[in-house]
Order: structure tokens, then sequence, then C-alpha cells
């Protein structure tokens, strides 16, 4: 069991990936789960949005908005229902970032961000100050 969980430019619908994704993702789905809509069950049960009733801890989202493999609305999504759900959520939405952070003070920020999500569900003091994050429901 979870006590905390972090998602890093995840997948959370994958119905909506696949009609909105672009041409190589979508057939990276095809070979994974078989083609849509034929294989729109699996879709579905893969989908973690769609069993958010079983979700009990706390979770923190980051997400580049220029991701163009993995768009902010799969995290937003998430984030929302936890939110409304009642756990302790955050997200971390980085400007000018893609599929994967490569600016070094967005590396940073998602680590930091990371560690201090976890200093705060946890109840321990970081060593360093670390910018903080805005944590929902906690």
């Amino acid at each position: 069991m979870y006590k905390a969980g972090a998602s890093h430019y995840g997948l959370s619908e994958l119905e909506i990936f696949a009609k909105e994704t672009h041409k190589f993702e979508s057939r990276y789905m095809v070979g994974l789960l078989g083609p849509y809509p034929e294989a729109k069950e699996t879709y579905f049960n893969r989908s973690p949005s769609n069993f958010t009733d079983q979700l009990s801890c706390p979770v923190i989202f980051f997400q580049g908005l220029d991701d163009k493999i993995v768009p902010p609305n799969q995290a937003e999504l998430m984030v929302e229902a936890l939110k409304a759900k009642g756990l302790p959520v955050a997200y971390i939405a980085l400007e000018g970032e893609g599929h994967g952070f490569r600016m070094a003070q967005n590396i940073k920020r998602s680590l930091d961000g990371e560690f201090y999500f976890y200093s705060r569900v946890f109840g321990f003091e970081a060593g360093d100050e670390v910018e903080p994050v805005d944590i929902e429901n906690l």
C-alpha cells in the first residue's frame, strides 16, 4: 500500500489520449492496448481517472504546459478528481516544458516540490529551505 505518490507527466484517461495525441504516440497505444475503438473497454480499464474511488493517499502532479505527448488535461483530470474526493493533492504546471523536463530550473523545481510535498505529508522538516507547494486538502 502506498502512503503518497507523484506523477510526472503521466497519463490518466487513455480514451481522451487516443483521440487527441499525435500519430506516433497513438500507434504506441495500439501496440500496448489494441486498436481504438475496438479495444475501448481495455482503454477504460487501464485509465486511472476511472478508478479514483480506489485512491486513498496524497498525490502530487508535475506537468509541462507545452507537452505535446501527454497534454496537461491528463494531469488536470486527476487533480480535480482528487480535490473533489478530499484527498491531499498538489499540481505544479511548468511553463515552457514539454514531455520530460529539460530546463534546469524546472528539474530543480520538480525535485524540490516533490521533496516538500513528502515533508508535509509525512510531517518532517527539510534540512534546507525549499520553495513551498500549495497542497489542497492537507
